[in-house]
């Protein structure tokens, strides 16, 4: 295996803030690497010195004669040319319209684009997603991306992954998203304190190899070692298409959570999100709202109740924002009634970030708010919560105004929790969080009883948080979707019209061969479907009323062990059965397209 890059005894500080010290790793052919860290310690520059395009203090950098080096910043300067001209260069036309690679990369980031507008006049989304198609057209021995995914929507990350991963070139990815780390990459490294550790396979192999130093060093962060089996646990029960892809030994994983529980009690955090909020929280009923282009939301009726956890995707546009501003009564729909319980006391995390006095310190701002916190039946102060929002020491008394806008929206976003809301609007939250904090978050939502509408492009967290995902599909329709985001994915790719090319590009429409059409379900096949899945449905509503019966006689029985075992062996009879037919009733809502 040829050798790409090599880093010898590098050294690299800012003032007393050491970010690489004395680091020794390589880059082989081939390799596909997810690099992983908190905020602020040294992943990009890491990738940079990497790349060549940082001098470290000391040591060598070497880099195999004639390297490509493809390198995607966080921030890069953009020239006063067209778009067309930036990302396919000085390519003619019939040259890039016939390659099939050019035009995915086209379809993937800048589908429906005029390639004749100027970069000046793009957003800085929009010329993101430009520098990352300028990079895919070229060719390299080595990529190397720092965080690919911001402003790509979750149709984006797919494609990026399956793209990425039919290319040829060795891979080096600095990002949060977790989902796209186990899509893409096959080894991790960790960087921090100065270091990086090696791990073998993606994400999911990581937190297992993780948690097993972890256990090993028991007497080193007892907390992060839970965090870490939690999400594991989490891992491993979720769909069989993620599940399937980590590169470790299940028998392994399945030993080291075999006693941890699961991230959630649903029943009880529903029970008690029913005792705070009653039956009714939020009733949309013939909602209809309208831009100048568009209709958004097309008489939509819609209930959000007590406990629900809803994850609402769509395509840029289709209305998710404005939804979330209309069920936090921000905004009047055009028609229809918005009914909201008397109970509900709402907490909405926009895109915007509210300005705070930039002369207070973070810890004033949160002790404003609420100086002691209960989530689940665990107590916290104000400063342990900033704690888990990744602000420590010091950082809890630097002024808000010297904070970055990551750091702003963390404290934001932990203001609205520590004034214990009991149904939480969510906007885009994992915007700028790191990976550590974005589980010390999901590990408080999991005991926070309330409802919650989540709206993100971070398709792990999106899974991870919530226990449905509804879509708007660009029609003005919600649709409630089983199978989640794979099948919101399978719908749009099933349902989008023919994508829009781009001005100029005559050729790229009619390289492309139309699919072919899937045979359709006979009427006596689809009958039988929709018979199984009533079948299954009138059984799982039978197991959820014996199930909340098995909880009331387990709290009654609290005292009788042995009534309580049998109780709990009933109650994971019952929790197998319910799993199975989820998949039954899956598999015949894929038969019928529902």
């Amino acid at each position: 295996m040829t050798n790409l890059v090599n880093l010898q005894d590098v050294s690299l500080a800012y003032g007393p803030l050491v970010l690489l010290d004395k680091v020794s790793l390589g880059v082989d052919e081939g390799e596909r690497i997810g690099v992983v860290g908190r905020n602020g310690g040294g992943k990009s520059t890491m990738i940079s010195v990497l790349a060549g395009h940082t001098e470290p203090d000391s040591g060598r950098v070497v880099h195999n004669r004639g390297l490509r080096v493809g390198f995607l910043h966080q921030r890069d300067d953009f020239p006063d040319s067209t778009v067309g001209e930036f990302v396919l260069g000085d390519r003619a036309e019939h040259e890039w319209a016939g390659d099939a690679r050019i035009r995915d990369i086209l379809r993937g980031l800048l589908g429906g684009w005029d390639l004749d507008l100027p970069m000046s006049g793009l957003s800085g989304g929009e010329r993101r997603r430009s520098g990352l198609a300028r990079l895919l057209v070229g060719d390299h021995d080595l990529i190397i991306l720092d965080e690919p995914t911001n402003h790509l929507d979750i149709e984006g990350i797919a494609w990026l992954a399956q793209h990425l991963g039919q290319r040829p070139e060795s891979l080096v990815v600095v990002t949060h998203d977790r989902w796209f780390l186990d899509a893409v990459t096959t080894r991790t490294w960790e960087v921090g304190r100065g270091a990086i550790e090696r791990y073998e396979g993606g994400y999911a192999a990581y937190v297992l190899a993780k948690a097993e130093r972890d256990r090993q060093a028991a007497a080193e962060e007892d907390r992060r070692q839970n965090l870490m089996r939690k999400e594991l646990a989490w891992l491993r029960r979720g769909a069989p298409a993620r599940t399937s892809k980590p590169k470790f030994r299940i028998e392994a994983a399945n030993q080291l959570i075999a006693d941890e529980p699961p991230a959630r009690d649903t029943v009880e955090l529903v029970r008690f999100a029913s005792s705070r909020l009653g039956k009714t929280v939020i009733d949309l009923k013939k909602v209809s709202v309208a831009i100048p282009d568009r209709v958004l939301l097309d008489e939509l009726t819609w209930q959000l109740g007590p406990g629900d956890r809803v994850g609402l995707v769509g395509v840029n546009g289709a209305g998710k924002s404005t939804l979330l501003k209309i069920l936090a009564e921000e905004k009047e729909p055009d028609s229809g009634t918005v009914r909201t319980g008397r109970t509900v006391k709402l907490a909405h995390l926009s895109q915007n970030i509210a300005e705070l006095d930039p002369t207070m310190r973070p810890l004033q701002a949160v002790m404003d708010v609420r100086e002691h916190i209960t989530i689940g039946k665990r107590d916290y102060t104000a400063s342990q919560m900033l704690e888990k929002f990744g602000f420590r020491g010091e950082r809890q008394w630097t002024p808000i105004g010297d904070l970055s806008g990551g750091e702003k929206r963390r404290l934001q976003l932990l203001r609205l929790l520590m004034d214990e809301p009991n149904v939480l609007l969510l906007d885009e939250p994992t915007n700028d969080l790191d990976i550590e904090t974005l589980t010390e978050l999901e590990d408080l939502l999991d005991g926070w009883p309330g409802s919650l509408v989540l709206v993100s492009h971070d398709r792990y967290f999106l899974e991870r948080i919530t226990d449905r995902v509804l879509a708007l599909m660009g029609d003005g329709t919600l649709a409630f979707l089983p199978n989640g985001v794979d099948e919101y994915l399978e719908r749009r790719a099933a349902t989008a019209d023919e994508v829009t090319v781009p001005l100029g590009a005559s050729e790229l429409a009619a390289a492309e061969a139309a699919p072919a059409a899937e045979p359709a379900l006979s009427q006596a096949d689809r009958r039988a479907a929709q018979k199984e899945m009533q079948r299954v449905e009138r059984r799982m509503d039978k197991i959820a009323k014996r199930e909340a019966q098995l909880h009331e006689q387990m709290a009654a029985a609290a005292e009788d062990y042995t009534k309580l075992a049998e109780l709990d062996a009933e109650a994971k009879t019952l929790a197998a059965e319910k799993d199975e037919l989820e998949m039954v009733w899956l598999e015949q809502a894929e038969l019928i397209g529902d």
